[in-house]
Formats: C-alpha cells, sequence, structure tokens
C-alpha cells in the first residue's frame, strides 16, 4: 500500500530569472494557486496524506504556504471573508507535510535518497514539483500508478510519447507493451541520441519506487552534468528487479518551461467557472484583431 509521497523542489529554476531570484519556481501560480499546491492535491486525491518535500535554500516560503498564518486567518474572519478564510484553512489542511533540506543541488537521484528514512522500508510515490500532470479522467494519473504497482507489486514509472526529435531532451524507456497501456521495462536511457534512443516514451514525472531504490542510488557515481541522476539507478535496478511503465491518460505541463508555463495559465483559465467564459471571449478578440 502506497501511504508516502516525496516531492523534490530545490532547484534553482534559472530558466524563469529574475522572476525566481527570492520566489521558488515551484511556488509561481497557475491562475492564482501555486504550482507545488496542485501536485500535493494530486497526492491527496490520489489517497496519500503523508508528504516530504525535498527543498533548498531560498524555498522558505513552501513552508509558509503550507503553514497557518493566524494573523491573516483572523483579519479574514474578522471583514467577513468566509470563503477565503475557508480556502486558507484548506491549504493548511491538505496533508501531513514534512520538509528536508538538500544541502548540495546534486541532482534529482542525490535529492530523492534524502527520503531513505521518511519512506520507512515502505514504497512511496514521487511528484516532480514543477509539473503539472492533468488527467483526462477521474484518476488521478499518481491514482494510475498507484494501481499498476498494487497489481504487478514492483516499481512504475510514468510514461509519456514524446515527437521523436525531443527524446534528447528526457529520460527514455526501453521495454515492450504488455496490456493496452501498460509496458514491461527492460531498461531506462537518460537523454539518448535519436539514432540510439530504444523508443520514443518519456519518463514524466511521476513515479512510484521500491524501497530498493536507495540501494542503487548508494552504487551511483555522478553522471550527466555531474549529478546523481534518478534514471541511471532506475536502470541499474531494471538489470535485477521488475519495472513497469503506464502510458498514462493525461497531459503533462512543464511549469519550469516558459512557453508550457504560458500555455498552462491559458488552459486552466479558460476551465474556470469564475473567469473562463469572459477570458474565452477576450482571447477571441485578441487573436482577431
Amino acid at each position: 500500500m502506497i501511504r508516502k509521497a516525496v516531492i523534490p523542489a530545490a532547484g534553482f529554476g534559472t530558466r524563469f530569472l529574475p522572476a525566481t531570484k527570492s520566489q521558488p519556481k515551484e511556488m509561481l501560480p497557475i491562475i492564482d494557486t501555486p504550482t507545488i499546491q496542485h501536485v500535493v492535491e494530486e497526492a491527496v486525491e490520489s489517497g496519500i496524506t503523508d508528504i516530504l518535500m525535498i527543498i533548498g535554500k531560498g524555498k522558505r516560503s513552501i513552508e509558509e504556504h503550507f503553514d497557518r498564518n493566524y494573523e491573516l486567518e483572523a483579519q479574514l474572519l474578522e471583514k467577513n471573508k468566509t470563503e477565503e478564510l475557508n480556502l486558507m484553512k484548506k491549504i493548511n489542511s491538505l496533508a501531513n507535510i514534512h520538509f528536508i533540506y538538500q544541502k548540495e543541488l546534486n541532482g534529482l537521484g542525490d535529492a530523492i535518497s534524502y527520503a531513505r528514512y521518511h519512506v520507512n522500508n515502505e514504497p512511496f510515490a514521487v511528484l516532480l514539483g514543477d509539473t503539472l500532470i492533468e488527467s483526462n479522467n477521474d484518476i488521478p494519473v499518481t491514482k494510475q500508478l498507484i494501481d499498476v504497482y498494487n497489481h504487478y507489486q514492483a516499481s512504475v514509472v510514468a510514461l509519456e510519447e514524446v515527437h521523436p526529435s525531443l527524446v534528447s531532451r528526457y529520460g527514455i524507456m526501453d521495454g515492450r507493451k504488455i496490456n493496452k497501456n501498460i509496458y514491461e521495462v527492460d531498461g531506462f536511457i537518460e537523454k539518448p541520441a535519436i539514432n540510439d534512443s530504444p523508443s520514443n516514451l518519456a519518463i514524466a514525472s511521476r513515479y512510484i519506487f521500491t524501497p530498493e531504490i536507495f540501494n542503487y542510488l548508494d552504487k551511483l557515481k555522478p553522471g550527466k552534468n555531474n549529478e546523481i541522476q534518478i534514471t541511471d539507478a532506475m536502470q541499474m535496478m531494471a538489470k535485477k528487479k521488475a519495472w513497469y511503465g503506464l502510458k498514462f491518460d493525461g497531459k503533462r505541463h512543464d511549469i519550469g518551461n516558459k512557453l508550457d508555463f504560458l500555455k498552462t495559465n491559458v488552459i486552466y483559465g479558460l476551465k474556470r467557472e469564475d473567469i473562463g467564459p469572459e477570458f474565452r471571449q477576450w482571447l477571441k478578440e485578441y487573436i482577431e484583431d
């Protein structure tokens, strides 16, 4: 049973400078909700309420966002702003959230290794804090992965089909389809050249790991960019342990990318009941102008 989630959120977010000089990229809002809150809500909607965030220097505002602000609550209560007050209380009670600081930015694999004692030898989910995945059905993508784990009792990774010309940007799966959207994994390759890529199925920011992953992280030497790459640990593990991939039913939004960030705000804005119709009309008029 998957009871715990880990959300790595320690990177500098250099692609969004100067906005991220003093504000974590994970706190950049999609309309009025920080990206990382959407990620936490996905975990909670998947049945997970014990969450460890791996953060770094300058990320204190993430802690403050999920902590109570009694002064703000008192002011909202005094002004009879009940809707806003309930919204603040909801954020505070989403989950049991814990924080640990990554001492040096040595890659995603290193960040995940900080979760070893928190997960306490249990399987766990990993959701990257700067990526939203919008499900096409009523089942959150993390829950889709959990369902696969429950069936096979082995590690599972979310997979997204990307254009072959883009495989050099991602960790890529090597394997074969065994069910409609499920693959048995032979291995993973981090950012292969187009001609060396075994598929165009990219690792898509959501994982279920069995605790054995920590043993392989311990064995790793720095890889690409002189960092501990989680894909390298997954590749080592896949040689010894069963691994599965799920081509999930949904759409990934990479908030670490400027263009995708803008697109995501438009997509989410159009779906909002309070602003969607007016925004759609304005957008139509602006494009036609």
